[in-house]
């Protein structure tokens, strides 16, 4: 839609239109600029003001004709900014029949800009060189004259390529900043309307009748029919059908009162209302926000509450982080995206799942490792405390060809630095080592009441220390393996001189092999304890002498416990003492020191013939 206006004169606004766009955020320029952009704020309809003797100098001895057109790849265009751009066939432009004039939607051109020559021949001066020094070096473009007629437009374009174009070009206009959230075309005709009669009025000038419009696909403006029963059922109000126009009145909407409904047209300016069954949700908002939300009774619920449904992954892995927060750990929550060369500090992988569209380079896959993204925590923060203690639960992307990626959820722990703080009464603090990681991996599993729990030492994870790694096994299947990172891959790492610990869990494997349990009853028969220590070589583990113990004392040995472990000279070269805890109980009877004497008896002859165990006198 455009409209004209003649013989304007270009000069400062008026002092308060002035004080009210600066108010605004927006600068002012001269008076009929400042019309377009006082009408743009007033009615939200951005306007495009072109110099209507230059687009007929551009015309030649034809007529004027302003036309859209999408942009040729590689094509330019210089904006009022002073920036030339080049343009995509994404971009559209209002072009006459000798190019582009403007980046629709965006800015316009700087051609056919309105020009005031008095403004620029001040600034000229104001510089040390002359006007016609400045002209030769082509740092000012002197037309000649001021604007005098002007050619307002008004305009309605797709938010999304208005989105789109403003990004491409790094260009938020106030105009790009409207267009695409959207403008509904009704606008246009008040939009110009409006800026004509500002311009005459601040800048003097004839307005030209009428207005020249070109609309070929004109929005249909919602209709939706509203009940009283509807009003009712949704906002729990009781409202006659007169009643619910007269409301929907005051918002510019439409309303035609029938015996059984309110048919409603929405106004030409609203886009926000839909039809059928979303238009009416819409509507009743509207009903409710000219009601009054502090009008509407507040009423409980008549219909039953649906069934609780639980969550048990959800619920199995909250349980999990408490334990891990009982224990000292703190939680990281880090980013899915990483780059394969950040991974790589720990393993390489041969393949990713990509991103279309990283947010930076260094976001550009899905991580396939959680450890890497525990350590990337810890390096980013170790020189912030003396001790960390760092744990992550979430998923790592395994990607399959042709198929969505599997998503194993995985559990990370990441320690290092000194067992306690120092303080003035303690002056030098252990470091944390291998067997610290190692107790708190006990407890966790011990809180998720896992059980027949062994730990092999093993050197088939390359990010892990060789003889300070092992794996973790529940009823002889793995989930997981921790132990100290490994020297080479510590190096890719700024993380101190102190060692650092990781543990990484598969929790599908460990949520599969979590038992379910119920309630015991308390014994009621005392228990007799009872210590034991054991002469064996050298190379028997004691998880082994532990498995031995419980398998031969059956359900009357209820308690095992290492409590000490001694190598001797006294004892024989290559052999070690361990020393047991056991805890015998019947549970239908009190049980005598006969009975726990017999069951002692078996249990090191067992021994004895498993592994050469002596009883140490």
């Amino acid at each position: 839609m455009a409209g004209l206006i003649r013989n304007v004169e270009i000069k400062p606004s008026p002092y308060q239109i002035q004080r009210r766009l600066k108010l605004a955020g927006v600068r002012p320029i001269n008076n009929v600029v400042d019309a377009t952009n006082y009408a743009m704020l007033e009615l939200g309809e951005p306007l495009h003001a072109f110099d209507y003797d230059v687009l007929k100098a551009r015309a030649g001895d034809k007529k004027i004709k302003i036309s859209t057109r999408a942009a040729k790849d590689g094509e330019k265009l210089t904006t009022l900014d002073g920036n030339t751009r080049t343009l995509t066939s994404m971009n559209v432009l209002v072009c006459d029949e000798q190019g582009p004039l403007s980046l629709a939607g965006v800015m316009g051109g700087s051609e056919s800009e309105v020009y005031d020559a008095s403004k620029e021949l001040l600034d000229a001066v104001s510089n040390e060189a002359k006007p016609d020094e400045k002209m030769q070096q082509g740092k000012i473009s002197i037309r000649g004259t001021s604007t005098v007629n002007v050619l307002l437009e008004g305009a309605a374009w797709n938010f999304i390529n208005i989105r789109r174009t403003a990004k491409q070009h790094n260009l938020p206009s106030e105009a790009s900043f409207r267009f695409s959230r959207g403008v509904h075309p009704a606008l246009a005709e008040g939009g110009v309307s409006l800026g004509l009669k500002y311009m005459a009025e601040w800048a003097g000038g004839t307005i030209a009748p009428g207005l020249v419009d070109t609309y070929p696909l004109p929005p249909k403006d919602a209709v939706v029919d509203v009940t009283s029963n509807d009003v009712k059922r949704w906002l729990g109000i009781d409202l006659t059908h007169a009643q619910i126009a007269e409301l929907l009145s005051r918002l510019e909407f439409k309303c035609e009162v029938s015996n059984d409904k309110v048919r409603v047209t929405s106004p030409n300016h609203r886009m926000d209302i839909g039809e059928g069954v979303v238009g009416i949700a819409d509507v009743l908002e509207e009903v409710a926000r000219s009601y009054g939300y502090d009008n509407i009774p507040t009423t409980t619920m008549s219909d039953a509450l649906p069934p609780q449904v639980g969550n048990p992954i959800h619920e199995w892995e909250e349980h999990l982080r408490d334990l891990l927060v009982a224990l000292g750990l703190q939680e990281v929550v880090s980013y899915r995206m990483t780059s394969p060369e950040k991974e790589a500090r720990i393993a390489k992988h041969a393949d990713y799942v990509r991103m279309a569209n990283p947010i930076t380079p260094d976001k550009s896959v899905l991580r396939r490792s959680l450890i890497a993204s525990v350590l990337d925590s810890l390096e980013k923060n170790i020189r912030y405390s003396e001790a960390f203690s760092f744990f992550e639960v979430g998923s790592v992307f395994e990607p399959i060809k042709n198929e969505l990626p599997n998503e194993p959820r995985k559990l990370a722990i990441a320690m290092t630095g000194l067992r306690e703080a120092t303080a003035w009464d303690v002056k030098d603090s252990p470091k944390l080592d291998f067997f610290d990681l190692k107790g708190r991996i006990e407890l966790m599993l011990s809180g998720l009441r896992l059980t027949n729990i062994s730990y092999t030492a093993t050197d088939a994870y390359s990010h892990l220390h060789p003889g300070k790694a092992a794996e973790i096994k529940v009823n002889g299947q793995v989930v997981g393996a921790f132990g100290e990172l490994h020297p080479l891959v510590k190096e890719q790492y700024e993380l101190g001189d102190s060692a650092v610990l990781v543990a990484e869990f598969d929790l599908e494997t460990l949520r599969a092999v979590a038992p379910t349990y119920g309630i015991k009853t308390i014994p009621e028969t005392p228990s007799i304890y009872e210590d034991i220590a054991l002469i064996v070589d050298e190379s028997v583990l004691a998880e082994s002498v532990e498995a031995l113990i419980r398998q031969t004392g059956g359900r009357s040995v209820t308690n095992v416990r290492l409590f000490d472990l001694y190598r001797d000279e006294k004892i024989g070269a290559g052999k070690k003492s361990l020393a047991y805890s056991l805890t015998y109980q019947a549970g239908d009877k009190t049980m005598t020191d006969a009975e726990a004497a017999a069951i002692r008896n078996k249990i090191v002859k067992r021994l004895e013939k498993e592994v050469g165990a002596k009883l140490r006198s």
